[in-house]
């Protein structure tokens, strides 16, 4: 299991975290505690950013660009998925969108449970990339990865997403059993922004 490093931002800054997704800004905060992470509340003219990639990469450095611009602050960017093998690679990219344009996990679950009926491969993982950048530029981008397999049942009310049908690798518990502080310690998001720690404390000498 990975363990998180822990760094310290310069605490007059802030790491604005580009989206309204209030689950992964609050994983972000647990992860990152002496950091002062703020969602795009903190951007007030911060636009909708349409995600038109085909990529978790091209997805996060279009919200990237587009808030960074806007502010003198790091900005960091996430767009992350479940990428399940016999569907080749779906829901992916449109994850939050499976079942419908208003990202419902209720049904985004329900279609995925409906997709694998029948089917004994249902090895899958989370996918994460990060992009960082300030005033318009790009600075750097971290990815990660945990591998698992999508469960029969939906199985634990914690964690969002596909967190009930998602049993990381080695663990016969979904991430919504296994709880905030393990998902956190071994997540594709903290495998990201492991990577990202190691680079940003160089970045902030």
């Amino acid at each position: 299991m990975q363990q998180l490093s822990r760094y310290h931002l310069d605490m007059t800054k802030s790491l604005i975290v580009a989206t309204r997704n209030h689950h992964k800004v609050e994983e972000i905060r647990a992860m990152l505690p002496h950091a002062n992470v703020c969602d795009l509340s903190a951007v007030p003219d911060a636009p909708h950013v349409e995600e038109t990639g085909s990529t978790f990469l091209e997805n996060a450095t279009l919200k990237a660009l587009a808030i960074s611009a806007l502010t003198e602050e790091l900005v960091l960017a996430d767009d992350s998925g479940l990428e399940v093998d016999c569907l080749n690679g779906e829901p992916g990219v449109y994850s939050s969108r499976y079942a419908g344009e208003d990202g419902n996990d209720d049904l985004n679950n329900k279609k995925l449970l409906q997709e694998l009926e029948g089917q004994e491969d249902r090895g899958a993982r989370f996918r994460c990339v990060l992009v960082l950048a300030q005033k318009g530029e790009v600075l750097a981008d971290f990815s990660g990865a945990v591998e698992g397999r999508i469960l029969t049942k939906r199985s634990g009310e914690g964690g969002f997403g596909y967190d009930p049908l998602f049993a990381p690798e080695g663990s016969c518990e979904s991430f919504a059993e296994l709880g905030e502080d393990v998902k956190n310690s071994m997540s594709h998001r903290a495998e990201a922004l492991n990577k990202m720690n190691s680079w940003i404390t160089e970045f902030l000498k």
